[in-house]
Parts: structure tokens; sequence; C-alpha cells
């Protein structure tokens, strides 16, 4: 990809991929809050301002590295602080605080299939072709956190809903992988495995989103 489009794609990707993360984390938040919890809230994280979520190397170079090299666009925001123990029951409750966030992209991922569909419906349109461009872009993102963060893999948050869902023994050998999770997913990330495990699920994905849409 040449610096023009690169620039091009980033100015198509900027709000789909804000989007995709900061809301993933304010849904965090809110559900926390929702069941007790209330460090989200006091810190000003449960907001719409991508500002309070952006993580310079997660939200903003991670996203344009990807972009440029054309592997899985991917990122993170600065993670929503979550007192587990302030929740009302906690291992129960961590397992909905926890889904918040990949159900918030499964439902982005449904918004900007269905902008993607009107777009489409009228290409006589001069703004059709970028906002389907966009829309895809942001299809595409949600998909791959989606399915990424769905990984049983500590302290993404699949990891976090098996913790929830496991016997207490389970649990705790699981929960033990946590300190290391983010460097085994980087050791993923740089070799074709990671694509190994994610491409079959997030086709299932694509397939859901092209029937209920007709893409």
């Amino acid at each position: 990809m040449n610096i023009d489009q690169l620039i091009q794609t980033i100015a198509l990707a900027a709000i789909p991929v804000l989007f995709a993360i900061t809301l993933h984390e304010a849904a965090h938040g809110y559900v926390a809050r929702h069941f007790g919890d209330m460090t989200a809230w006091q810190q000003g994280r449960i907001s719409l301002n991508p500002i309070r979520h952006i993580d310079p190397l997660g939200t903003i170079l991670l996203p344009i590295l990807t972009l440029w090299m054309g592997g899985i666009l991917f990122g993170w925001a600065k993670p929503v602080p979550v007192n587990v123990a302030a929740l009302r029951h906690p291992k129960k409750d961590m397992l909905w605080v926890a889904l918040a966030g990949p159900a918030s992209n499964l439902l982005m991922a449904f918004g900007w299939a269905l902008i993607a569909k009107i777009a489409l419906a009228f290409p006589e349109n001069y703004y059709a072709v970028p906002m389907a461009n966009m829309a895809e872009i942001g299809i595409n993102i949600n998909v791959v956190l989606m399915v990424l963060n769905l990984l049983p893999l500590p302290p993404l948050d699949g990891g976090r809903i098996a913790i929830s869902m496991l016997p207490h023994r389970q649990a705790y050998q699981l929960a033990k992988i946590e300190p290391y999770g983010m460097f085994i997913l980087i050791l993923l990330a740089v070799t074709p495995v990671l694509w190994w495990i994610l491409s079959p699920f997030i086709g299932i994905v694509y397939a859901v989103i092209r029937l209920i849409f007709g893409l």
C-alpha cells in the first residue's frame, strides 16, 4: 500500500476504529456499573468520548501499521478498570461484564452492515462509494475484535468469560495465565497461528451478516 492509499484508508478507517475500540471499553464499564462496580463511572470511563479511551499504541499506531501491512486490522484501547470485588456476585457478574465488549462489537458490525446496505442501494449518490468502503472497514474491525476478544485467554474477554463459567479450581488455574496472556497473544500475532485460529470463526460471523443483510 503506497502512502496515498494509506492516507485514504486511514481517513475512512478512523471513525470505525475509534467507535469499535472505545464503545467496546465503555460497554464493559456500563455493565460493571449495572452490577454494582462504580469504578469506571467514577473515573469518567463510561463515555463515548474516544479521548478518554485512546491508547497511543493500541488505538493509533497498531491499527495504522496493520492497515499498511495488509494484515488483520485490530487494536485496543485503555482497559476500563473493573473492581471484581465490588460486583454483587463477582464470579457470575464478571461473565456479563466481559461479554459486554464483544457484544457491542457485534451490534456495531450489524450497524455498519446496515449502512453498507443503504449505501449500495443508492450507487448513483456521490457519497455511496466512500460510505460503503467505510462500512466495510467498520464490519471488518468489529468482527475481528469480537472474535479476537472471545479467545479463552486471560486477560482477553473470552478468558474472563471462561473463568466465570469454569469450576473454581479450573478457573483459578486459568486465571494464573493472565500475567503472560498478552505475551502469548503477541507471539501468536507475529506468526500465522493467530489467523489460523481466528479465520474460521470470522468466516462464520461474516456469513451470518451476509445472510441477514443480503450483502
